[in-house]
């Protein structure tokens, strides 16, 4: 089979090598595409492709339209809103993500911001410390777990919100859960965003949210962009001086935020989360070994648009 690695932002070296050990020990065929320039480049690579590895590159209609023998697409880390889903199953196309690989990169990114933000962006002013301060998690996923364990490292109070997660999970891990987001974001000092970007969730947090928040509230956004209200967050900031914005992505408002909010927003230029070597690697074999036991044994156990 036809193995096609479409990477906009190239995997590190020893990933790439690492994918073509493994699907080429399991009798397939890798091409790499690497650093390509636009849409037109992708359709034609997928043309004859019978799966396909990216990292968050668009799969659209368009590309699933293309793919004309496309059988499985992998998406090499935990998010998955850059394919889509609808096209992908109209036919019959199989479409899985690669959870937990880059989780301890995208935590650690959670820390390496929150320090930052209760040092006052390192200005040179006087700030505080995490240890004692309360942490609130919304979600409990594979990262979400990564950064309780090392909250408790910090000697941080953990809570977390998750409708779907177990009580007793968290409680195992050594994280309060509370019953709403509005407990939440009311009781953390420090509110680390998790959750996916769905219908549901997109838009859903902005001034109503943010305002019950803590004084010198740090919100921590390592998720999508598209899961805040962008105005409400710009009217919380602007209100509220007190408040820190913190976001593993450049949001559609930065420049207002900006100067809404001077020396108390922080953004990355691209998605940083999961940009580690040894993310890479996880994530990019892991997705080489799922299109391997797809072949060999039908595998589809972390299908997505089942």
């Amino acid at each position: 089979m036809k193995v096609l690695i479409a990477t906009e932002k190239p995997f590190a070296k020893v990933a790439s090598n690492g994918i073509r050990e493994v699907l080429e020990a399991a009798g397939h065929e890798a091409v790499l595409l690497e650093k390509y320039d636009g849409k037109d480049a992708l359709l034609a690579a997928v043309a004859d492709a019978d799966a396909l590895i990216v990292r968050s590159d668009k799969v659209d209609a368009d590309v699933i339209d293309a793919a004309k023998t496309l059988k499985i697409v992998v998406r090499a880390g935990a998010g998955y809103d850059n394919i889509d889903l609808a096209a992908a199953t109209a036919r019959g196309i199989v479409v899985e993500n690669t959870p937990g690989q880059n989780s301890n990169a995208v935590a650690e990114l959670v820390f390496g911001m929150a320090v930052m933000a209760v040092r006052n962006m390192y200005s040179g002013t006087s700030g505080t410390e995490l240890r004692g301060k309360r942490l609130g998690l919304q979600a409990f996923g594979q990262v979400g777990r990564c950064v309780a364990r090392i909250a408790a490292g910090f000697g941080m109070h953990v809570s977390a919100f998750d409708p779907f997660c177990p009580p007793e999970v968290m409680r195992e891990a050594g994280v309060e859960p509370v019953d709403s987001v509005e407990t939440l974001y009311a009781g953390s000092d420090v509110l680390s965003i998790h959750i996916p970007a769905t219908p549901e969730t997109r838009g859903s947090i902005g001034a109503r949210l943010l305002g019950m928040m803590p004084k010198g509230g740090v919100v921590i956004n390592t998720a999508r962009k598209e899961v805040m209200d962008e105005v409400g967050l710009t009217e919380a900031l602007a209100a509220r001086s007190d408040l820190r914005y913190m976001a593993d992505v450049r949001p559609d408002c930065a420049d207002t935020l900006a100067e809404a909010a001077p020396g108390r927003v922080f953004f990355t230029p691209k998605k940083m989360g999961a940009q580690t070597a040894e993310a890479n690697i996880n994530a990019g074999i892991a997705a080489a070994r799922q299109i391997a036991a797809y072949f060999r044994d039908g595998d589809t156990r972390f299908q997505v648009n089942k």
